[in-house]
């Protein structure tokens, strides 16, 4: 056959057929994705140059072994989004460089939890930079490796520096301070980039996405409906106070015995779950958790009557219409 007796034609041939299965296989499926996966409505905003960086930084270190960045349509993976990950989310992402192609850091294994909003379950700098430099220090369980190369210990704090409370316990020189490199804040700053887009009515919800629990709410002189108060404390507070009310010393205060908790300044006590908290100098700042996670007054009563109530806490519980006279207060 002229197509084997002729070298010309013959790799000629298995070009065009390369080329011609390159565009079927590959190009044009690609360009079909790209003009019908757009962007979301209230697509979630473009990296910042920090935390771009971040994510190169995240990438280097291997992050996406352990973690993924997909919430499956499964009943398990409720706790890690609003809904399924569908192809718009990302829609936005661009090649990493010339020569790497876009980095959607999805991930294959979950053996840590996944991130795709962990911005809003962590919005804390210091739990996630104590995280990085021992997360045995925030989560007594965690199998995760010990990031300190990010990290750089001083004797004593120049300006600018970004001191880390790491608990004495798991400090090797107990009087060097723990100093946060501009890696590891960019990698934070990255962190709490990743929030879930949550563009969806809750009024008519889409076959793709998980069926909204509807919460239940108390009337304005009872507490008898109130949301459960113990799953919004582990979903929203137990991360740094432990589920044990007991905190991590020299890094998050304790509920348990807490003369805030305990104590009848319910107007503090309000304003510090919605506004965040800067306490005393041996403890990290709280971001304003309430207002990250958008609580309702009915939310705030019974994460206060759970906190209250638990560790051997047995303080009065307080009413909804309490609380809502100074949420409007401190709005």
């Amino acid at each position: 056959m002229i197509l084997f007796n002729n070298h010309k034609i013959l790799f000629g041939s298995s070009l065009g057929l390369f080329v011609f299965l390159t565009l079927y296989i590959a190009v044009l499926p690609a360009l079909e994705n790209q003009r019908i996966n757009k962007p979301l409505p209230r697509q979630a905003k473009i990296l910042s140059p920090k935390e771009r960086a971040g994510k190169m930084v995240y990438i280097e270190n291997g992050c996406v072994g352990c973690h993924t960045q997909q919430v499956r349509n499964v009943e398990m993976d409720n706790v890690f989004g609003k809904r399924p990950s569908i192809a718009a989310d990302f829609a936005v992402n661009k090649r990493t460089d010339f020569w790497r192609n876009t980095a959607n850091l999805m991930g294959t294994e979950r053996t840590g939890p996944d991130l795709t909003s962990v911005g809003e379950r962590q919005p804390s700098d210091d739990w996630h930079l104590i995280h990085l430099y021992q997360p045995r220090a925030a989560v007594a369980e965690s199998i995760m490796p010990s990031y300190k190369w990010l990290f750089v210990e001083k004797d004593f704090l120049e300006k600018g520096d970004v001191e880390v409370k790491i608990p004495k316990e798991y400090l090797q020189h107990k009087s060097k301070k723990i100093v946060a490199t501009k890696k590891a804040l960019e990698l934070v700053a990255y962190l709490k980039s990743l929030k879930q887009n949550d563009y969806t009515d809750k009024s008519i919800v889409p076959a793709f996405l998980y069926k909204q629990k509807k919460k239940e709410t108390a009337t304005s002189t009872e507490n008898s409906n109130l949301p459960d108060g113990a799953e919004l404390f582990t979903a929203n507070c137990a991360s740094c106070h432990q589920t044990s009310g007991e905190g991590v010393p020299g890094a998050f205060p304790p509920l348990k015995g807490s003369p805030v908790v305990l104590g009848g300044d319910l107007e503090l006590y309000v304003t510090i779950i919605m506004k965040g908290y800067d306490p005393r100098p041996e403890f990290a700042t709280m971001p304003p958790v309430g207002t990250n996670a958008n609580f309702t007054p009915e939310d705030v009563t019974a994460i206060i009557n759970h906190e209250r109530t638990s560790w051997g806490n047995n303080a009065k519980r307080v009413t909804v219409d309490e609380v809502k006279i100074i949420m409007d207060k401190i709005k």
